[in-house]
Order: C-alpha cells, then structure tokens, then sequence
C-alpha cells in the first residue's frame, strides 16, 4: 500500500511542532523521518498512526483518507502496524502469545500459521514458548516486528526501532529487518536520529528541522547532493573550502574543476569536501597531516592544505601516513556541491550525527 503525508500542520496549545510536512512513499518503500530530538519526527509518525489530529492537509493510507481537519480514522481501523520504541511486549505473554495479540478474529488453524510463519521470517522458531524476559534485546526487538506485522498492515511505522540496542546489534538487525520487510513487501516508515541507521534501512529519507521537511531523497542523494549546509552536516562528515569562479572553472585550494552549473565570473561560494572526496596522489596538492585516526579497513585524516585550510579525507589503511607528513592528494569528487559563501554553518551539536 502506498503513503501520502499531504501539507499537515498540527502542534499543541498554538505552538507548531509539523509545519507544512508532504512526502510520498510507494508500495513496498521503506522510508524514514530524520532529524534531531525535537524536530517533530514522532509527532509525524503519530499522526499518521492516528494518535495525533492535524489542523491541516491530509493523509492517505493505500488511496484511503484517514485525516484531515475534518476526518480522523481510529487507529485500530486504519490497518496500520506500530512498532514502539520499547518494543511493549506484554511482559505475562510468551513469543506466540505476544505475536497472537492482533489476530484474536482469526480462525485457529489460520492464526498458528501465521505466527508459525512469522516465527521462520523472523528467526524466532523454537523460542515462541518464551516469555520476554528470558530474550535478549534483539530478539525482543524481532518479537515486536512480528507482533506489528502479524496483522499483515498497510503500512508499518517504527518509533527509533534500535535506540536500545547496542551499536554492534544495530547494525546487524538493521540489515536484518530491511531484509524482512523487502522480503514481504511492506510499505514502512520509521523515525530515528542517527544518519547511519537510516542510511542502511530506507530507499527514502526526509531530513526534519523545526518541524519543516528539509530534502526528501534517496539516501545517495541525500549525502552526495544536500539541498543545505544543514542536510549537509547531518548526513555526514564535511569541509568547506573557499572557491570563486573564473570563466567556466570553479578555482580553490585543491586546484580548480569544472563548474557543476552556471554562474556568474567572480562568485565566491563554499565548496563541500566530503572525506571520500580525496585521495593520494604523490603528484597532486601539497597537504600536512594534521591528525589521524584508525578505523580499521580505513584511516580518517585531518589534512592541512597550503592555503591553511583543512579538510577530512577516508584513505584505505594500506594508505599509512604519520602525523606531521607532507603528503599529495588530488580532489576525486563524482558531484561538486556548492553552497553560497555567506550560508551558516550548521550548529556544532550537530557534530554527533554527521561526524561518522
């Protein structure tokens, strides 16, 4: 089924918390909300479960009408499964029972299918006689998408899915679950602060700032072509580096490129660096190491250019550059990204989500 989200607006005792919010998701997408805490991402996510009203604009689960100002379907009747944030397993329940909750109408032989069903999709088989207690927290974690898809909705929403769990576990149930709902086909929307987990979940995303949709992509996009400095910074680590225009050349420190677009002779403008936008290259651009660090497969390096700007680049590790090296590197960027020079920065609390 698909997910229209139409221009609402809804916020408490007048103060706005969802200003304007549209985005799309087709049958079978997996999108995701992003945004700092009190960006108004659960609040979205709320409304279209039903939990919250909107004072304006419309959303539509599988071409149906569910609200409006003047319309509000009941959260039990919109065929919409929600997946919490601490999963709310019904602690007196085992795996079958908590899977159970939802399909009480269901004929007998038709409800042990399914939850048998599940249990397999899921990689619970074998523990459906457990209570919650006696699971570890990614097996909480898979107990709560099968109760939420047990059901078979429309549509599936998650509420920061993986907040409880560990950065190792994440990842892998983050893979997992993708696979899951690829597998089945169902349309999905989660909520989630961290650039990373939506990155390796959703075919969508839409970064939130105050309430206002700030870019909706694809996650390629979203890093590789920010709409601002802000989508920018959230979706990853990133240097500026003065530039101006010269004929139909962008000129800067790392030497001087082909414009991405037209502009005026002389515009001075910022030029995004993403770490990945660099490379060695013994012939290329004097830079210093500044600082490094060892991340295994790669090494993160801070690198001081001539011009005493400084920029971040991801080398292979084989790539071994001691701190205090003079190295070469060249500018090996697939899309230059251009900002105007006088645009703000994003906060420095941002830092957290787009420095990984």
């Amino acid at each position: 089924m698909t997910l229209d989200v139409r221009d609402i607006v809804l916020g408490y005792e007048n103060t706005p918390v969802i200003r304007g919010l549209s985005f799309h998701l087709a049958e079978g997408e997996i999108g995701c909300l992003l945004g700092a805490s009190g960006c108004g991402k659960t609040t979205a996510l709320r409304a279209i479960a039903g939990f919250e009203a909107i004072t304006e604009g419309e959303i539509h689960v599988g071409g149906k009408l569910v609200s409006s100002p003047n319309k509000r379907v009941a959260p039990e009747k919109r065929n919409v499964g929600m997946v919490f944030q601490d999963n709310a397993l019904f602690p007196h329940l085992d795996v079958a029972g908590n899977i159970a909750f939802g399909l009480r109408r269901l004929a007998s032989a038709e409800r042990e299918r399914r939850i048998r069903q599940l249990l397999d999709l899921t990689g619970l088989t074998g523990l459906d006689r457990r209570y919650p207690h006696e699971l570890s927290g990614g097996q909480q974690q898979r107990v709560a998408l099968a109760r939420a898809l047990a059901p078979e909705p429309s549509v599936l929403l998650m509420d920061e899915p993986f907040s409880n769990l560990d950065t190792r576990l994440r990842r892998r149930m983050g893979e997992e679950i993708r696979g899951m709902l690829k597998a089945r086909g169902t349309t999905t929307l989660l909520v989630t602060h961290d650039q990373q987990e939506a990155f390796a979940l959703a075919d969508r995303i839409g970064l939130l700032k105050d309430g206002r949709m700030l870019q909706w992509d694809s996650p390629y996009q979203l890093y590789h072509r920010p709409a601002s400095r802000y989508v920018a910074a959230f979706t990853g680590r990133g240097s500026y580096l003065k530039a101006h225009i010269e004929g139909d050349r962008l000129v800067h420190a790392l030497g001087d490129s082909e414009l991405p677009d037209e502009r005026p002779p002389g515009e001075e403008v910022a030029l995004l660096i993403r770490p990945d936008d660099i490379r060695p290259d013994p012939g290329g651009t004097h830079a210093r190491v500044v600082a490094r660090q060892f991340q295994g497969a790669d090494i993160l390096y801070r690198l001081r250019l001539d011009s005493g700007e400084e920029v971040s680049a991801l080398f292979p590790s084989h790539d071994d550059f001691e701190v205090n090296s003079a190295i070469g590197v060249e500018l090996d960027a697939q899309h230059l990204v251009l900002f105007p020079a006088d645009q703000p920065s994003a906060p420095s609390a941002l830092s957290s989500h787009g420095a990984h």
